[in-house]
């Protein structure tokens, strides 16, 4: 089928937003500057600076830091405007609610975590709404400020139908119509998308993948899971179900190989003696740094563990960086050459491992990166179908 010829409204979007961006990487930047690294006419520039004044998305700056030009005779510059929008992120676990609001610029004004140990998921999306009204008076925002919401959630995200599956840790999410649920509770549209997945774009934006083109962020905690950004782009897979790694292994393979936390606390029982098994795997990483034979003995194991999840990844994808998360996965001191020795084993071409830099803040950085781009395409996007213009 033949391509539909580009109309002059497609034109104009099209340099609509690459002058957004430019001013975005190079700001402050006047005008003759954002002609010049743009090619486009000095006359469309201005039109283009002007829609882009109109929506509230620049401003008109100073010349701060920018002495290095010369003399710039009176040239106007201009800037992004952060504060024309705000963004919502949640990251919902079994055990805790994380959320923050941003600017378009992905800065944090406000972050809380709450427990939600036991709430299932019509709780938890009640909960959700109590907590974006604290994180906007938190940040001095009214709610109609938010553009959009981002929201990490366990388990695979049908985008036809909105809906979560394979969520066993928070009560009644499996199959729970989440997407209309947030959305109505929230005021706001919403993206949902795999807690996972929005760690491992946390990575790219702000931690250990900047620098990647392709790798895995493996998230080893409660559950095991694993996000994958490959040349440069989250990949999701057909279903949405990319990374869901127990998917790989039989139940017996499972039993012999799972290295998430409960897993790995039941192998220990089996080192230590009766009565001194630790009742956590924090404790029992912390035994292991003062040389206990059988927490060294238990991180072994759990290295080896590892190694058997990122194996299949490393031979079938070939990424050239894996990032560990989770809490488990953290433990870098004690993990990394031990799960880097495994690998080398097992696949010719291992990736570098490293720690992911985030912590605990990566699905939520993952979240701000995601709901900033969609708001920012809500407000571009109004400007050619409604002649929308935002204050």
């Amino acid at each position: 089928m033949l391509a539909k010829p580009a109309t002059s409204a497609t034109l104009r979007e099209i340099n609509l937003r690459t002058v957004f961006e430019v001013i975005r990487a190079q700001a402050p930047v006047s005008r003759a500057e954002v002609a010049r690294l743009t090619g486009i006419s000095k006359p469309t520039v201005s039109a283009l600076l002007q829609d882009l004044l109109d929506l509230g998305l620049v401003a008109e700056s100073g010349q701060a830091n920018r002495q290095e030009l010369g003399p710039t005779y009176g040239a106007l510059f201009f800037a992004p405007r952060p504060q024309a929008a705000h963004v919502l992120a949640l990251d919902i676990g079994a055990r805790r609610l994380r959320g923050a609001v941003a600017d378009l610029e992905c800065q944090l004004l406000a972050r809380q975590d709450v427990d939600v140990t036991g709430q299932d998921a019509s709780r938890m999306v009640e909960t959700a709404a109590a907590l974006a009204a604290r994180l906007c008076r938190a940040s001095g925002i009214a709610p109609d400020d938010l553009q959009h919401a981002a929201i990490g959630v366990p388990g695979v995200v049908d985008l036809r139908e909105g809906r979560i599956w394979q969520a066993l840790n928070v009560p009644s999410l499996d199959g729970f119509p989440a997407q209309e649920a947030f959305a109505r509770a929230l005021g706001l549209p919403v993206t949902l998308e795999n807690d996972i997945h929005l760690a491992a774009l946390g990575e790219r934006r702000a931690g250990r993948g900047q620098d990647a083109e392709s790798f895995c962020f493996l998230s080893v905690g409660t559950g095991v899971g694993a996000g994958l950004v490959l040349r440069g782009e989250l990949h999701r897979g057909f279903a949405g179900a990319a990374g869901e790694l127990d998917s790989a292994f039989t139940e017996s393979e499972i039993d012999a190989g799972d290295p998430c936390a409960s897993a790995l606390l039941q192998y220990a029982a089996t080192l230590f003696p009766a009565g001194s098994v630790p009742a956590s795997t924090e404790e029992l990483f912390a035994l292991a740094r003062t040389g206990d034979v059988h927490a060294l003995a238990a991180v072994d194991e759990e290295a080896r563990r590892i190694a058997g999840y990122l194996a299949p990844v490393a031979a079938v994808v070939d990424v050239e960086l894996a990032v560990l998360g989770g809490g488990i996965g953290l433990n870098g001191d004690l993990l990394l050459d031990r799960v880097a020795a495994r690998l080398s084993a097992r696949v010719p071409y291992p990736p570098r491992l490293e720690v992911s830099a985030l912590s605990d803040a990566a699905v939520l950085t993952g979240a701000v990166a995601v709901a900033t781009r969609e708001a920012l395409e809500q407000i571009l996007a109004a400007r050619f179908t409604s002649g929308h213009r935002r204050p």
